[in-house]
């Protein structure tokens, strides 16, 4: 039995990692095909297509309710219902509706909607609402977060953005936001916020800065409800009706071992309702609940056995949940302990346990943190030797005992004052250990270093005394200090990341680097600091050469301070020095300006009569091995025209699109003169510019030009002297994508 439940799950996993989906008849072959291998000794190959055919069933159905792609752009008037907790922040209220309906539309069954200025809006309640809607699509970038497999593994067939809207009726069976509010509305000494957090699951109310410290330390799990709370609160459940049956407090006439294992599980299970019931809550209750019937069967289940229960029960209730990075994490961390504590020769004391598991745990999960694109915490295995405790006993306790005791006058608030005050302390010893060890930001590594690594990883998990045990290090070594490969003399490589309505190009050469603008940043959405900077550490970059920022328009250079202060960088240059932060130093940029890195030529050139920022955008010429690419910035047809008088109207093979293709830019006399074989377009899909313009698009089908832009393709990588197609996000495929679009 345990064979076949194994190869279920694999079958269930097998999902993540398919490029593609099968048709339709295929997925509903294998289970008749599995019917007939059960009979037989292949019976593990028939759980494993069971799996499988389940798996793909659910994806194609939550594929299925996307919106379609005739409505990607459109405005609608909808109406549905406001669920789970919306969050307000800046200005701006997220949330989620379901059952929305359209007339003679068809609509997902659930959507996620951003309303700026909007009004209050909680959960339960019923709106019409104006939305512009938008097919699931994030970012693509790198070793990046996959927005578009965590909008799938949510359900959320659509996003959009609120226009106008009128209430059409009250909150119904809004518990758990009345409970928000109620905590908000709490004096928690500043620390409201991460209460909620601690009680709810919503870490809305979290800063940015308390995210970084809680990722610098590896401390992220203490704060999002994590499968240690529900253990900890059915067992606080269980020993306490021991303990009443065991002084002769517990009425004889209920058996002590059957109420005790069901309040226990009842408690685990109304806390994980309580925090929203997500993969570690719904993990962590399958767990105890097994743990639980067996204590209450007096039955030896072993350790290993549970966990793939638990697994087995959290796919089939929702297969997509593999392609969340917290599920890989959650099942990876009790395995961990089990692997390492289980099997082993005389017992440990009690701090030994405790510290032991600290260190095994971030060596075992450092692979798959690395696989999964996450920072890895220096100080996570000291930060959480303190705050693992400190939560869990001392804060949590008065934190729930406070919630349940509000409709009590002064006993709640008092109770919840106090977690507050504790947390805040928690928080200043936090930030201490984040200042002296901040998180560290894996490097990419080739599959072969990363197998090695993880084989390594594994020897150091394996009791003392094991054969090759020590070989663990040197090979775990590998992915802190992993072999590069470095650029050829004479060639360039041109990554342009997918920042959405702004630009950001890496330009690296054997030993050099240069980053052309910065990315976008709109209020506290900064790209710079979100993107391109997370981007650059993983691409191995620890500093840059010359940060060019073509002008000050907050598209191109608002992202500029975060990389800045991320990152050393020798100098900044830009055709607009005087708008730009003074932090950053940045000096003109003077045409006519020439250099040499690596058997790689770069030349400068900007209007020096130009009247507005647009205009004044430094425009970068890179040619190697003979083969060139013009960054253009946003200069518009006027400034082209003073461009064609220059050195650099000269053929070109590639072209960055003239101000994200905007109608005033990219003329025939432009595109005649340096004749580029293909384009780059960098902009935000269904931007309320109209970016590219339907205009310049025609021109550039004229001249026969490829077309690579980041709203279809995500980010472009190219090897400038290779003469070769660029490689691009969506080449990568995933069955969550949707295809590369070559001509928008």
């Amino acid at each position: 039995m345990r064979t076949g439940m194994m190869a279920l799950a694999l079958g269930l996993l097998a999902l993540r990692f398919l490029p593609a989906l099968p048709p339709v008849w295929l997925w509903i072959l294998l289970p008749v095909m599995a019917l007939m291998m059960l009979p037989f000794r292949t019976y593990p190959v028939a759980f494993f297509l069971f799996g499988l055919s389940w798996a793909c069933a659910n994806a194609q159905w939550a594929l299925d309710d996307r919106l379609p792609p005739t409505l990607d752009g459109e405005t609608r008037w909808i109406e549905g219902r406001v669920t789970g907790l919306p969050q307000n922040a800046d200005g701006v209220v997220r949330f989620e509706l379901t059952d929305s309906h359209s007339r003679r539309t068809k609509l997902p069954a659930q959507m996620r909607l951003a309303w700026y200025d909007g009004p209050p809006v909680n959960s339960g309640e019923r709106w019409r609402l104006a939305v512009k809607l938008k097919r699931p699509a994030g970012l693509l970038n790198p070793h990046a977060f996959d927005y578009d497999a965590w909008l799938l593994a949510q359900h959320i067939g659509a996003t959009g953005t609120v226009k106008d809207g009128v209430k059409h009726g009250e909150a119904r069976w809004a518990w758990r936001d009345s409970i928000r509010q109620r905590l908000q509305a709490v004096d928690a000494q500043g620390r409201s916020g991460a209460l909620i957090a601690l009680v709810l699951g919503d870490g809305a109310g979290l800063s940015r800065d308390d995210w970084q410290v809680l990722q610098d330390t590896g401390t992220v799990h203490l704060l999002v409800i994590s499968g240690q709370h529900i253990g900890l609160l059915a067992g606080v459940v269980y020993l306490l009706i021991a303990g009443l049956a065991r002084y002769g407090l517990w009425p004889n006439r209920l058996p002590w071992l059957p109420w005790a294992c069901g309040l226990a599980f009842t408690a685990a299970l109304g806390y994980g309702l309580l925090a929203g019931f997500e993969v570690p809550v719904r993990r962590a209750c399958v767990m105890i609940g097994l743990v639980l019937l067996w204590r209450l069967r007096f039955r030896h289940l072993g350790a290993w056995w549970p966990l793939l229960l638990a697994l087995v029960g959290v796919l089939l209730l929702d297969p997509l949940a593999s392609l969340l990075p917290g599920f890989w994490l959650s099942f990876a961390a009790v395995a961990v302990l089990i692997f390492t504590f289980g099997g082993r020769l005389g017992p440990w004391h009690w701090w030994q346990t405790w510290t032991r598991a600290q260190w095994l745990i971030a060596i075992g999960l450092c692979p798959l943190l690395l696989v999964l694109g996450l920072p890895i915490s220096i100080s996570g295995p000291l930060a959480n030797l303190v705050a693992v405790p400190w939560v869990s006993l001392v804060v949590l306790p008065p934190a729930l005992l406070g919630t349940l005791l509000l409709p009590i006058p002064y006993v709640g608030e008092g109770l919840l004052w106090l977690a507050g005050g504790l947390i805040a302390w928690l928080f200043k010893g936090l930030a201490l250990m984040a200042g002296e060890l901040p998180a560290w930001v894996p490097v990419a590594v080739p599959l072969w270093v990363w197998v090695l690594g993880a084989l390594g990883a594994v020897l150091l998990l394996l009791p003392r005394g094991v054969p090759l045990r020590p070989l663990g290090w040197p090979l775990l070594l590998l992915l802190v200090f992993p072999p590069q490969e470095s650029m050829p003399e004479g060639f360039a490589e041109i990554l342009q990341l997918d920042v959405g309505q702004g630009l950001a190009i890496l330009v690296r050469t054997r030993h050099h680097t240069l980053l052309y603008d910065a990315g976008p940043r709109f209020g506290d959405f900064d790209l710079g600091a979100r993107v391109v900077l997370p981007t650059l550490r993983k691409l191995g970059v620890d500093g840059i050469d010359l940060m060019l920022i073509s002008h000050a328009d907050a598209d191109h250079a608002g992202g500029a301070r975060a990389v800045a202060d991320g990152l050393p960088v020798k100098r900044v240059l830009s055709g607009d020095p005087e708008a730009l932060p003074a932090e950053l130093q940045a000096k003109p940029c003077e045409s006519g300006q020439r250099w040499h890195w690596d058997g790689v030529n770069f030349e400068l050139w900007q209007w020096t009569s130009a009247s507005d920022s647009n205009q004044k955008s430094c425009v970068l010429q890179i040619e190697a091995n003979g083969e060139r690419i013009l960054l253009t910035g946003d200069i518009d047809t006027a400034a082209e025209r003073v461009l064609l008088d220059s050195p650099l109207a000269v053929p070109t093979d590639w072209l960055q699109s003239p101000h994200h293709g905007s109608r005033s830019s990219s003329s025939m006399a432009l595109l005649a003169v340096l004749q580029p074989r293909a384009v780059l377009i960098s902009r935000g899909q269904g931007n309320s510019f109209g970016h590219p313009h339907p205009t310049v698009m025609s021109r550039y089908r004229k001249r026969g030009m490829a077309v690579y832009d980041s709203a279809g393709q995500g980010a472009i990588r190219l090897q400038l002297g290779r003469f070769e197609p660029p490689w691009t996000m969506r080449l990568e495929r995933r069955f969550w994508r949707d295809p590369p679009v070559v001509d928008p």
